[in-house]
Parts: C-alpha cells; sequence; structure tokens
C-alpha cells in the first residue's frame, strides 16, 4: 500500500510552499525519514523528509510549483506497486504533444499581418500561462522565443510576468529617452521568492488588522549603566553576549502576565486566549530578509534564558540554520529597528498576533526631572518604544496601560535576577 507525502504546514499563517529541489526521482528507492525534496515558504526553507521507507512511484509536482499546505504531492510504495507515469499536476498538463494558442478579441484587435498566431508548438503552455499571454497580448512566437525556468524548460507564470514587466519597461524607457536624450539608469530585477511571501505575508496583515500605534519615551539609563558596567564578565562567566533584547523580553512578559489579552488572537469571530507566551523576535538577515524565530513558553525562562535563547536564534537565522519548528506559532513580536539608528519603528504586526512592540534607538539627551529641590535638567539614555495593536480586539486604553507597563518595568528594572 502506498503512502502519501503531504505539503507540510510549517509555520502559522502559512498556505502554501514552493517545491524547490526533489532529492529523489521516480523509481527511486528511499528510507523513512530521509530527505525526499526541498520546499520555501516565506519563513524557511526546509528539507522534507519521506513519511515512510519505500520507492518513490509517483511525483504529483514540478520544480517551482506552488503548491497548498495539505495536498498531495507524491507518493511512496512497495517493490509490488505500479510506478505512475511522471504527470505533473493534471491541472498544469493537457496534450503532451501539442498546443494551440488561439488570440482574444483584445489580441486580434493588435495582430501583426507578418505573425500567424494560429500555430502548433510542441511546447507546452498551461492554461494559466496562455490566458495571460492572451489578455496581454503575447503571441505564440513570443512566447516560443522565451527563456523558460520551468520543468524542461517551460516557461511558467513568473518567467511570463517577468517577460512583461520587461517589455514594459523597456517601452518606458525608450520613450524617456526619446523625450529626454539622457542615457538609462534603471535596473530591474525579479524579487526572490523569500521577499514576495514576506510581501504576501505583510499585505495580508495590513488587510487583516486595524492598526493603531501608541508611543511612549522610556528612561533606561540604569540598564544601560548595568550592561556596560557587566557585558565583559557576564560572557566571561556565561559565554553569551548581554545585550538589550532579553531586558526588553523580560519587561514584556511580565506585562503581559497582567495584560493578557495583549497575548491572544482572533479565530474568526471568536477570541483565542493563548495558554503560554511565545516571543517572535525579528532578525535581519544578511540578504535584507527577515525571519521571526519564536522563543516558545518564554514565560518559564529567566533572564539568563532569555538571554542564550535570544543570541542563539539570531545567530543561528543569519546562518539559516533555523528549524521550521522555531518559526511559528508566536504569540506577541518584539522588533529592533533602532540597532539601525532608527528613533522609533510602526510595525506591521506579525499575523496572528494582535500586538508588535517596536524598540527604537537608545540615545542620550537632556530630559527634566523632578527633585525635592525642584526641576533639573539631566543627561539620559532614553529610547521609544511604539506599540502597534490590533484594534479589533485591543482598544486605546487597554494596549496604552499595556506599554505603560512595560515603561515602568523597564525604568525600575531588577537588576539582583541577574547574577554577574
Amino acid at each position: 500500500m502506498s503512502v502519501d507525502v503531504i505539503m507540510p504546514k510549517l509555520g502559522e499563517s502559512i498556505t502554501e510552499g514552493t517545491i524547490l529541489e526533489w532529492k529523489k526521482n521516480i523509481g527511486d528507492n528511499i528510507d523513512r525519514d530521509e530527505t525526499l525534496l526541498e520546499i520555501s515558504t516565506d519563513k524557511v526553507d526546509s528539507e522534507i523528509p519521506s513519511p515512510a521507507a519505500g520507492k518513490i512511484i509517483e511525483i504529483l509536482y514540478k520544480v517551482n510549483d506552488v503548491v497548498d499546505v495539505g495536498t498531495v504531492i507524491a507518493r511512496v510504495g512497495g517493490d509490488s506497486d505500479k510506478i505512475e507515469t511522471p504527470v505533473v499536476n493534471e491541472k498544469l498538463e493537457q496534450s503532451p504533444t501539442e498546443n494551440i494558442i488561439s488570440p482574444s478579441a483584445e489580441t486580434v484587435e493588435k495582430k501583426d499581418a507578418n505573425i500567424n498566431v494560429h500555430i502548433r508548438t510542441k511546447r507546452f503552455y498551461s492554461p494559466l500561462v496562455k490566458s495571460i499571454a492572451s489578455k496581454e497580448g503575447i503571441n505564440l512566437q513570443e512566447l516560443e522565443s522565451m527563456i523558460g525556468t520551468g520543468q524542461s524548460g517551460r516557461v511558467n507564470k513568473s518567467d511570463l510576468l517577468l517577460y512583461i514587466e520587461k517589455k514594459k519597461s523597456n517601452s518606458n524607457e525608450v520613450e524617456h529617452t526619446k523625450s529626454t536624450n539622457s542615457p538609462l539608469t534603471s535596473n530591474i530585477e525579479p524579487m526572490g521568492h523569500m521577499r514576495k511571501m514576506i510581501a504576501s505575508h505583510m499585505q495580508k496583515s495590513r488587510d487583516t488588522s486595524v492598526h493603531v500605534y501608541s508611543t511612549s519615551e522610556v528612561d533606561v539609563t540604569s540598564i544601560v549603566n548595568f550592561r556596560n558596567e557587566n557585558k565583559e564578565a557576564f560572557i566571561s562567566k556565561y559565554q553569551t553576549s548581554l545585550t538589550y533584547t532579553p531586558f526588553f523580553i523580560d519587561s514584556v512578559i511580565k506585562a503581559i502576565n497582567e495584560f493578557p489579552l495583549i497575548n491572544a488572537n482572533i479565530v474568526d469571530d471568536k477570541i483565542n486566549h493563548n495558554a503560554n507566551i511565545n516571543i517572535g523576535v525579528a532578525v535581519a538577515l544578511p540578504d535584507n530578509n527577515l525571519i521571526v524565530p519564536v522563543i516558545k513558553r518564554s514565560e518559564e525562562f529567566n533572564f539568563l534564558g532569555l538571554a542564550r535563547s535570544t543570541a542563539d536564534y539570531a545567530l543561528r537565522a543569519r546562518e539559516g540554520n533555523l528549524q521550521p519548528s522555531e518559526v511559528k506559532d508566536s504569540t506577541f513580536t518584539i522588533t529592533n529597528p533602532g540597532i539601525f539608528g532608527s528613533l522609533f519603528g510602526m510595525g506591521i504586526i506579525n499575523q496572528p498576533n494582535v500586538g508588535l512592540l517596536s524598540v527604537g534607538s537608545i540615545h542620550k539627551r537632556p530630559v527634566v526631572k523632578e527633585t525635592e529641590f525642584g526641576d533639573i535638567v539631566v543627561v539620559r539614555s532614553m529610547v521609544y518604544l511604539t506599540l502597534a495593536y490590533d484594534h479589533r480586539l485591543i482598544d486605546g486604553a487597554y494596549g496604552t496601560q499595556f506599554l505603560s507597563k512595560v515603561k515602568d518595568l523597564l525604568e525600575n528594572f531588577s537588576t539582583e535576577q541577574i547574577k554577574v
């Protein structure tokens, strides 16, 4: 009996994955848990193991196909199972020998007397590609001239859209050159898969959550002084850098304990109260993309545990060594644009969270302080914290009270819990 290989769900809000590479071919033997294929999502690239030992009897999707989570993508069987002809997804395959491109009414209006669009070809074009080509007035001769990145050099949707974009761009550049007689300086490149997934995720979040923002100015002088005095000893004792991030995480966890709704999420028209606090920490990658590893059950960690976890996740994220389970199921997210010099940030909520905290850069500046002798101006280390929250669930009063609690915890942070 054959065993289905399913496109797995590798993270919250992930509904599809892109097949990057099949490690085995039809007819190849494979062991249980041996890597069968590699897929990519907006979170990570992952190797997918075989659910059973046997031989590959059927592969249903090809490289670069985007497949919905839960879809059967291959089958593993025994020696007696029949090997299926490697026809890749019935939706994509129609006639294996020929295709006919017929012009739409719009294409007929634009027809070129020197080009016959009713010609046959042995090259395969999916219905989607043919539909886009017809809509954009792309005839068969143009399709035949394109370089395809799909299986066996097929032209897929991405190839066609890139061709159309370049064609429009070249047309605009020609017109610009005619009008200005100036040299061309623009450069167009296709988005990478991860960037496209991030873009889709951000747009979905914007369209889902009703974003509201509150900002507080926080005096973190005592934290800055403590770190400066103890960072070398901390590394020596624990082999972990003492950064500012665990201070913010620790304060957020304590504040969530008092304001638990900020840790909930919306499911349909119901409120899901999460039992644990899973803190996502945004990490910028060397290729300018972004990933959010998650500290699961963070309420169970002491300060040292938070420091070690953030350092470990940040390092492995930049090396590309995170596991799929380590980038899913966050209930609240912290991002830190301040490390790049930003005074403050207004982030987009990481779905399905209802809150995200942006930490700005820490700067020394003059601040007015009240004393028993009157107001004085002192130099303090200050930082702006900006809370993005989903107004569908979190009202302004609740969100601002939560942020005020984080501010209070940071300004009165007890360093006694950090043994250096």
